[in-house]
């Protein structure tokens, strides 16, 4: 009984040895591939029960590991496309179907189709953005899209924000009424103008003319006409058309800051201007001004852009993918999230360098890079492998010597065996 106990025994040592082995191989081999994760192999005994005066003996039991957690260093590139996770979290990728996989293999490039796809060919998967924002379930998967750059070719986005904080001077003369821009007539008059140019639902540009006239103490008036309806370019007056939009603004006769707006608007200090062919145009006017200074006007600025193609995308460390225009123009297009699970090391790896959630893992949480729990998106960027080779090959040797040695015993064991069997003869 002994005899087969010690060759079972060390069959058991050499399946051992091969499973690491089998880590081993697998390690060296994706040594140079991006977002791999060292696979390890773990010992525990199986020891029978035995009786006095006699020894059964056991057996060996393998686990294999993965330090999934473990952050690799990073290669850096040319390629803007190119994604990697410093600190907690993986990115989101996906195979066509509804399951959503968790990998750190970055290495993103557009397909035929416009989508970006890694080198597993797994597509990213991100938030679109609308209206500015992209919102997310913190334990779902749903809401999110295949990233495809492929349909903003050709972009115009009309204004509809802008800032437009203007000083206007206390010592002016006050216009009387009837004779003032928003009367629209020949001798209307006024005491500082200002033009800003916004973009219609089409993409053509809108010069809207501002003029600021001084009522009354403390009391201005503001007209916005479309410059495209002025009578000439030195005499605008009369406008062919009534103003777009009329405000008046009180300021605070004691610091010269803006007051109130009328009419009132909910949100707040603006002007609100219907741009032809476009959208409301809402001006924040919060910081303007009534000092013993000229007029002028703060760095003005609106949102929106002419028609122009891609010329490219770029990531920001919080996941947002912006398509970049050849006029200049930046347009968030969709938000990479990052997930995590409780225990990143019991997640179940599958082909491509993914990772799917398990039992053991605990359940996905998903947010965005930069918030909470989860590290930083970086772009022109790819994680590396966390093999040390040379670690690899010491392993190596030791699984060598330990296989050849159970090898031993087994063969020992038979040669015994065959000593008994020999007797009988």
């Amino acid at each position: 009984m002994s005899i087969s106990g010690m060759m079972r025994t060390s069959a058991s040592g050499m399946a051992a040895q091969s499973a690491r082995l089998g880590t081993v191989s697998d390690n060296i081999a994706n040594a140079s591939t991006h977002g791999y994760k060292r696979a390890f192999t773990e010992f525990s005994t199986i020891v029978l029960e035995s009786g006095r005066g006699s020894y059964v003996p056991g057996s060996v039991d393998t686990t294999v590991r993965y330090g999934i957690s473990q952050q690799g260093g990073f290669d850096y590139t040319t390629s803007k496309t190119d994604l990697a996770v410093s600190g907690n979290g993986f990115l989101l990728v996906g195979d066509g179907s509804n399951a959503a996989y968790l990998t750190r293999a970055g290495s993103f490039v557009k397909d035929d189709q416009g989508y970006l796809v890694n080198a597993a060919g797994f597509k990213l998967l991100g938030y679109p953005i609308v209206n500015g924002s992209a919102p997310a379930a913190s334990n779902s998967t749903a809401g999110l899209q295949e990233v495809n750059i492929a349909t903003m070719s050709l972009e115009a986005t009309p204004s509809t924000l802008g800032t437009h904080h203007a000083n206007v001077p206390v010592s002016a003369t006050a216009v009387a009424a009837g004779n003032q821009p928003s009367d629209n007539l020949a001798t209307s008059a006024y005491s500082s103008k200002a033009s800003v140019t916004a973009i219609d639902n089409v993409g053509r540009t809108v010069t809207l003319d501002i003029y600021y006239t001084k009522t009354g103490a403390n009391t201005w008036d503001v007209s916005v006409f479309n410059a495209a309806d002025a009578a000439s370019s030195t005499a605008p007056f009369p406008y062919s058309s009534a103003a777009l939009s009329t405000t008046t603004l009180t300021f605070d006769s004691s610091t010269g800051q803006l007051a109130s707006v009328a009419p009132a608007n909910p949100a707040g200090l603006v002007l609100a201007i219907p741009v032809p062919n476009g959208q409301t145009l809402t001006l924040d006017i919060s910081k303007s001004s009534e000092l013993a200074d000229d007029f002028q006007v703060l760095m003005p600025t609106v949102n929106g852009n002419e028609p122009s193609s891609v010329t490219g995308v770029e990531f920001n460390k919080d996941g947002t993918l912006y398509a970049v225009y050849g006029n200049g123009a930046r347009v968030g297009i969709y938000q990479i999230p990052l997930a995590t699970v409780p225990s990143p090391d019991n997640l179940t790896p599958q082909a491509g360098n993914v990772y799917t959630v398990s039992a053991d893992s605990g359940n996905l949480q998903i947010g965005f890079p930069g918030t909470s729990m989860f590290g930083e998106l970086r772009s022109s960027q790819l994680e590396k492998s966390t093999v040390d080779t040379a670690t690899e090959l010491t392993t190596m040797i030791e699984s060598q010597f330990a296989f050849t040695a159970n090898s031993k015993v087994f063969q020992t064991g038979g040669e015994l065996m065959e000593v008994l069997v020999n007797l009988k003869r």
